[in-house]
């Protein structure tokens, strides 16, 4: 982070052993705190109130050693020049506070998502900022830290209405919880100064200009710094006479989930900054990444890590060609014209839609075939932007297409570049990487094409057609696995063995381990018949998971394509569901051990996946 400019960093690890520590002061057992605190995996949405328990509860040794560790982070970043940002109070309490407090007014909150409103995940409470616990509690979370950390650089991040929506619209009201929130970090220090999300000013319609303005200018000009949270896209700052002349930081978000899917607004990263620092009284003081996942799209972040740099707007065209010499070590004039390709294309979504991966192999269709819409390569268009998680809940009767903003032909043209190319870069890391991406890619769509034609196949009663096409998909989810292995950027195994080597004991490698598997496939609590409403929120397109568990997922519904044409009758959509579900329930508790390394030549899989799917010109008519 540190070469790449980043000097106001979060840093809430070990959060939970301060939480534990200060909890215990207001008489709250260890018993209310498993039931407060979420497991490993979900701990950020346990940290934002829209969760409890889920994935928990966490072992002693947890606390322990994650506090070790965030006390090691701490130090580098000092060393290295950076100002760590620490965590805040928010209101989020554990359900016993309420006994120990009865006059306190807290609050229970609705269903995050939960399904059949579970109390047992869902529906936290959160402690009024106007009560008097509130900045008791506030106070003691930052002198806890303080005690442990021996130093603070004074900047504190909370986040009290973020997808929680306050109960009252009076902007007296706002502003007194505003007041509230700072006064309680103020207490702890005097110097603090209050780092909050914008997200709430986008997603929830709550926050009209007065309350969004109560909230703001709650707390003394310069000692609140908002985050333009998703500014690449929809920025706040232009609509808000700049947050009301509140200090911000332009934020790119980019990435949801940390869904693997190329997708990006170069053209925006590259303008949008500048143009908000020299607009007509700017209150802009910064630029940042407020991404939810990363480890994927790396054009993306590099050209946005070099905005905090620039001066003026870049010109992506030229930064692009030295771009591909730059990562690759060499220019390669058929690698820079794909690289221009995938600019004018992958990397220019305008449409206002934000990408959310949701290609057929990594986020099956639970719906009826019969309903299957089957405009082919429909563009998503709906530019609302509503909760970044509420944006997956479908209509079980229907079915959404992926987001698809470009001419895939385009792209199959510069993945051709790109093997043409292959064997002058073929010692190149970084090339590997972005081969295997692109090529999965543009296998990806042609999936989404196979699934529609399956779909075409059963309402025209073809069982044949309905075989050939389910199998030529099955294969095709095994044939991209075997690519993704190519590279261990894009591999399952990693993921699982770094959740187990953080347990002490068998016990909590199961858990841990488990937490790692749900995260990515169900995501949130189901019962036997109904699936999480986040399924797949968290997909990730890595070998292992392919062949292990979205192979056989689709497998099953294409069996109960198959059944219904064979018998006559329609078809079984809750047996689908059932029989999915208990895949999936016995996936996350599998133990079964996938590679740490990588397996295979990235160029000679590409070469070969590429005339066995792509070498008739007709693959894609769009």
């Amino acid at each position: 982070m540190a070469l790449q400019g980043i000097n106001l960093p979060l840093a809430f690890t070990g959060q939970e052993a301060i939480w534990q520590k200060v909890f215990q002061k207001f008489n709250i057992s260890k018993e209310d705190l498993d039931d407060f605190f979420g497991g490993p995996a979900f701990l950020a949405w346990s940290r934002m109130a829209n969760l409890h328990r889920w994935g928990g509860p966490l072992p002693q040794s947890w606390f322990d050693q994650q506090l070790v560790l965030q006390k090691k982070i701490l130090a580098r970043m000092y060393e290295l020049g950076m100002t760590p940002v620490l965590p805040a109070f928010s209101g989020n309490v554990p359900a016993a506070l309420r006994n120990i407090f009865p006059s306190a007014k807290i609050t229970r909150l609705g269903n995050w998502f939960s399904v059949r409103s579970d109390v047992r995940w869902c529906c936290t409470y959160l402690l009024d900022a106007t009560d008097p616990l509130f900045i008791e509690i506030g106070r003691a979370f930052i002198e806890q830290q303080l005690t442990e950390y021996g130093s603070t650089s004074h900047i504190y991040n909370c986040d009290t209405f973020d997808e929680n929506t306050p109960p009252v619209d009076d902007p007296e009201y706002i502003s007194s919880l505003g007041g509230s929130i700072f006064e309680g970090m103020q207490s702890g220090d005097s110097n603090a100064v209050w780092l909050m999300q914008g997200w709430l000013f986008s997603y929830d319609p709550f926050w009209r200009p007065p309350q969004t303005k109560a909230l703001l200018h709650s707390v003394p000009i310069g000692r609140l710094v908002v985050l333009d949270l998703f500014a690449e896209v929809k920025p706040i700052w232009n609509t808000s006479e700049q947050f009301y002349g509140v200090p911000y930081i332009w934020c790119m978000l980019h990435n949801f989930a940390g869904n693997l899917e190329m997708y990006g607004y170069l053209d925006s990263v590259a303008s949008g900054p500048v143009e908000a620092r020299t607009s007509e009284n700017s209150t802009m003081v910064g630029v940042g990444m407020s991404m939810e996942g990363i480890e994927q799209n790396p054009v993306v972040y590099d050209l946005m890590s070099e905005m905090a740099f620039q001066q003026n707007k870049v010109d992506v065209k030229e930064w692009i060609d030295l771009y591909s010499a730059r990562r690759y070590g060499r220019s390669v004039p058929t690698i820079q014209n794909a690289w221009n390709i995938l600019y004018h294309t992958v990397y220019n979504c305008t449409d206002g839609a934000y990408d959310k991966n949701r290609d057929v192999i990594v986020a099956f269709p639970d719906v009826n075939p019969n309903l299957v819409s089957m405009l082919q390569g429909r563009h998503h268009t709906d530019v609302k932007l509503v909760s970044r998680r509420a944006a997956l809940i479908k209509n079980t009767d229907s079915y959404e297409h992926p987001h698809l903003w470009y001419s895939t032909t385009e792209v199959v043209r510069a993945l051709e570049l790109f093997i043409a190319g292959g064997d002058e870069l073929s010692g190149s890391s970084t090339y590997s990487y972005d081969l295997v991406d692109l090529t999965r890619q543009v296998l990806a769509k042609y999936a989404n094409e196979l699934f529609l034609k399956v779909i075409e196949a059963y309402r025209l009663k073809d069982s044949h057609g309905v075989a050939h096409q389910s199998q030529m998909f099955l294969d095709l989810v095994e044939d991209i696995d075997t690519l993704l292995a190519c590279h261990e950027g894009f591999l399952l195994g990693p993921w699982l063995e770094s959740a187990k080597q953080l347990a002490h004991d068998e016990e909590q490698q199961i858990q841990f381990e488990w937490n790692a598997r749900t995260q990515i496939t169900m995501w949130y609590d189901n019962t036997e018949v109904e699936a999480s409403l986040l399924r797949d929120y968290g997909n990730k397109y890595w070998s292992g998971l392919l062949k292990d568990y979205y192979g056989p997922r689709a497998a099953i519904y294409f069996n109960f394509l198959t059944q219904s044409l064979e018998n006559g009758h329609g078809f079984q959509l809750k047996a689908w569901r059932r029989e999915w579900i208990k895949l999936t329930n016995k996936w996350q508790k599998s133990r079964k051990i996938f590679p740490v390394e990588s397996n295979g030549n990235a160029l000679n899989i590409s070469r070969w996946l590429y005339h066995k799917y792509l070498g008739n010109p007709d693959t894609y008519d769009h």
